[in-house]
């Protein structure tokens, strides 16, 4: 059993979401503001998105585990200070993309539904293995719900869309949450009491895992930053066009 203040490994996977996040955004940008006939809607483009944000909520749920094994009485007040910071963000996104854009801008995008998910795990951090169970209950529901259309668009949070709902950006807590409650069900078992129960075969952090892990270790400038460089070298390379 090894006890250490950060787990490296966490970072590096979370370094690799943060790329495969920046490449979508570019095969996005390059469809929406190039025109190029790319469809990310659906297809192999959409899954890997999907597959990019399972990654990084999966890896959110497993350090917010972590945390609050080390420290269980002081994780409301800690989760809340993070979420609020968080979903802050988020609004400032939803304030650029009204005024950049108008029609389709992030009402609760990712930025928004870590910060409330964040806030929200401490309710069930302390289930452990009960949140496998709730996690099954938040996906079942989430793409039930998907079936029908609402008309209470102050519930957008939770997944209930009115018709003609359109964003750039879209995570309700339903079925979104059971990521992060499948996160916090898999690091109460293998990082129990903020140790890591198993041995990563001979792996170190060397150069070019470090380089990852420094995206990992800087998750949230790195969302905010590589957005706007993408599109502006895109925009300088004459790819795109506004």
């Amino acid at each position: 059993m090894v006890y250490i203040t950060r787990f490296w490994e966490l970072d590096f996977l979370r370094g690799i979401a943060i790329v495969m996040m920046a490449v979508f955004h570019l095969i996005f940008d390059l469809y929406y503001f190039g025109g190029y006939s790319i469809n990310v809607n659906s297809g192999f483009w959409l899954i890997f998105a999907r597959a990019t944000a399972f990654i990084f909520l999966f890896l959110i749920g497993i350090c917010l585990s972590i945390s609050y094994s080390k420290r269980p009485d002081r994780i409301w007040l800690k989760n809340l200070r993070r979420g609020l910071k968080v979903f802050g963000f988020g609004l400032i996104i939803t304030a650029v993309t009204f005024l950049a854009f108008g029609g389709g801008f992030i009402i609760f995008g990712v930025l928004h539904f870590i910060g409330v998910s964040v806030i929200l795990s401490s309710v069930f951090l302390r289930f452990n293995k009960l949140n496998l169970l709730f996690a099954l209950v938040f996906f079942l529901f989430g793409f039930y719900i998907q079936n029908f259309i609402f008309d209470f668009p102050w519930l957008l949070w939770l997944g209930l869309q009115p018709a003609g709902f359109y964003t750039f950006d879209y995570f309700p807590l339903f079925p979104w949450f059971g990521v992060i409650l499948l996160g916090i069900f898999f690091g109460g078992i293998f990082y129990k009491n903020g140790s890591r129960l198993f041995k990563i075969g001979g792996l170190t952090p060397s150069s070019p895992i470090k380089s990852f892990n420094f995206l990992g270790k800087h998750s949230l400038v790195a969302y905010l930053l590589h957005q706007p460089i993408i599109v502006l070298i895109l925009y300088l390379l004459g790819l795109i066009h506004f």
